[in-house]
């Protein structure tokens, strides 16, 4: 996946989380079923930053950054940037 893939992929996932909340607000769906797939959203949404940042570094520092991959949602959770 290349920077701007992951970027698309950054957004769609803002957009279902903004979904998620009108669905809620407007009681489409309970807040349960909300938090769940936020939780997803969120583990989702960490490794496509944690992703993003390894492209741009090994970009940086010569290297290749179609060798950057994903790393599983344990390892990338709660990073800040």
């Amino acid at each position: 996946m290349d920077q701007e893939q992951i970027l698309a992929k950054i957004t769609a996932m803002v957009d279902d989380e903004r979904r998620l909340r009108d669905a809620v607000a407007s009681g489409q769906i309970d807040s349960a079923t909300e938090h769940e797939r936020l939780g997803q959203l969120e583990r989702e949404l960490d490794q496509c930053w944690d992703l993003l940042r390894q492209r741009r570094a090994k970009s940086e520092f010569g290297e290749n950054p179609d060798e950057a991959r994903v790393r599983p949602s344990s390892q990338v959770e709660g990073y800040q940037s």
